[in-house]
């Protein structure tokens, strides 16, 4: 039988030695809190997480990913917008085709981490 673990300090439990008044006082705000969790929540759609791991290999336009994904155009410019809009990709307009790539190498960053995160399991 699986030993059940309280997720509770024990009624005898007087805390660590950490001071949590320095820990709260470095606590990220109500605002950058927010904004980390639509980043998450961003990255917590299947299909923008492949657009980002195609687009972390090479700059793409919105053809080309349609290829790599099997996926419609418009689908395809709907999450890309709404990753333009997060800030997690940018595009670059060429005459009129417009190709997309990361927007910079934080967002390649946390990708790749997350890929490791989830290899190390």
């Amino acid at each position: 039988m699986d030993k059940i673990i309280q997720e509770a300090c024990d009624e005898t439990c007087l805390g660590t030695e950490v001071d949590v008044n320095q820990v709260k006082s470095k606590l990220v705000d109500d605002s950058g809190a927010n904004e980390i969790a639509d980043l998450f929540k961003t990255l917590g759609d299947p299909t923008r997480v492949r657009i980002i791991h195609a687009l972390s290999q090479s700059e793409l336009c919105v053809h080309d990913l349609t290829q790599v994904l099997d996926m419609g155009q418009s689908a395809i410019s709907h999450q890309l917008r709404f990753l333009r809009n997060m800030r997690i990709v940018k595009r670059r307009k060429v005459g009129k085709t417009v190709f997309y790539s990361l927007d910079d190498d934080h967002v390649e960053q946390i990708f790749v981490q997350t890929l490791e995160h989830l290899k190390h399991h």
